[in-house]
């Protein structure tokens, strides 16, 4: 069974023998570029940009977290998204692709004074305000370092219970983000805010939860947030994003036009008449991009679970081993796997037997050490939280459009491991 076109890029093609991603040939790029490789159809990306900008009254931020580069965060910005970022590292790289700080949103619920000063000294569009703290840290840096005040937002917290993966579920009353409605301490925050000069108080921000198959929780969320925004006479709100994708043939997710359609019926059901925008991340890029590996080893044990080997794992995919996320995948050269398919565990190479891709694959039984391997879908928080573990380098990305790739992201080699370790042999 050959995996739905609903998991691949916009722009992938598959036939018996090969694919192709933006008119590339999937093979070719992995032989020019090594594996693992993660290859993403631009064209897949810049639809979605546009396409969230035109779904929400106040345009959209694109939340880097779910991938971030230069070329991506110069992409974003030219289809029309400002760029959330959520850290000073995010805004440092998100600066250098060309996006103005007029077009950067701050996020975090712990700012340092370092990255708030430069969110203050460059004037970013909005500043999330998300603790007491930081408002005492912003408030001194306008009083004492005669900073500019910031247009901020206050993010509350609705209380509302998603169904997702504890991890990244943030709406709910035990939360570290954000100031609680129900306690009543958002609305104290906000009327501190609007009273303080060191603020210029725009709006309120809300995000319930990550990979949401359900567009229950989100307008619970939209509707708290917006009656909240009513009562403050806020200009805007910004529902966040957590609108989910479907990682396997068996998901059914929201379009963005129905997450759209919701939030809007919720905001109006709140009476709030502002500005409406949304933070999404994963649906912009995660089935814009797929993850190709080279087989090294297939081993039968005596369960006679067969375990076919790859070479990257949970250092360039972390979410099966955090979340317990589940894939498809299939092999390039053959992606139908037949009647009678081998059915094999997807593992890495990383040194940890929790170290599994895909649970009960699929594949062809002439399955042979060398064959390249597909994983889609891998295109949010996968090479976002990648790391070096058992120093292994991290791959490189390439954008494929229109029949040409461009590499934006190379991959790391073993002077990278070493550009960071300091080493001085003990003095004897």
């Amino acid at each position: 069974m050959t995996v739905p076109s609903r998991l691949l890029p916009d722009n992938a093609h598959l036939d018996r023998t090969a694919m192709t991603v933006g008119g590339v040939d999937a093979a070719t790029a992995a032989a020019e570029h090594g594996t693992p490789l993660h290859l993403y159809d631009e064209a897949h990306l810049r639809a979605r940009c546009r396409e969230l900008v035109a779904a929400f009254s106040g345009g959209a931020a694109y939340a880097s977290k779910a991938f971030l580069c230069r070329a991506m965060a110069r992409l974003a910005y030219e289809e029309g998204m400002s760029v959330d970022v959520a850290s000073g590292g995010e805004m440092t790289v998100a600066l250098a692709g060309g996006v103005p700080p007029a077009s950067l949103v701050l996020h975090g619920n712990n700012k340092s004074v370092a990255e708030l000063t430069d969110a203050l000294r460059l004037r970013l569009h909005r500043v999330v305000v998300d603790s007491w703290d930081e408002v005492t840290r912003i408030r001194r840096l306008v009083r004492e370092e005669k900073l500019s005040a910031p247009d901020a937002l206050i993010r509350v917290n609705p209380a509302v219970q998603v169904a997702t993966h504890a991890a990244v579920s943030t709406g709910q009353a035990d939360s570290k983000f954000g100031f609680s409605l129900a306690s009543g301490e958002a609305a104290a925050a906000a009327r501190e805010l609007d009273a303080e000069p060191a603020f210029r108080l725009r709006g309120v921000h809300v995000h319930v939860g990550s990979q949401l198959q359900s567009l229950a929780a989100i307008h619970a969320g939209a509707v708290s947030a917006a009656a909240f925004a009513r009562s403050i006479a806020a200009e805007e709100l910004s529902v966040g994003g957590g609108l989910g994708v479907a990682l396997t043939r068996a998901d059914r997710v929201p379009s963005i036009r129905e997450w759209s359609t919701a939030v809007a019926e919720a905001v109006a059901a709140a009476g709030f008449t502002g500005r409406v925008s949304a933070e999404p991340g994963r649906s912009v890029v995660a089935t814009a991009g797929v993850t190709l590996y080279r087989i090294g080893t297939i081993k039968t044990v005596p369960s006679g679970r067969c375990y076919v080997s790859v070479d990257g794992g949970l250092s360039d995919n972390p979410r099966p081993a955090l979340y317990g996320s589940v894939y498809e995948s299939f092999l390039v050269r053959s992606p139908d796997a037949g009647a009678d398919p081998l059915v094999a565990d997807i593992v890495g190479k990383n040194c940890e037997s929790g170290d599994t891709l895909v649970r009960q694959a699929r594949l062809p039984r002439d399955v042979a050490v060398g064959d390249l391997l597909c994983v889609p879908v891998t295109g949010g928080y996968v090479h976002a939280m990648s790391s070096n573990y058992n120093k292994l380098t991290r791959p490189a990305v390439v954008f494929a459009r229109s029949g040409r790739s461009r590499l934006v992201v190379r991959r790391e080699t073993s002077a990278d491991l070493l550009a960071a370790d300091v080493f001085e042999p003990a003095a004897t």
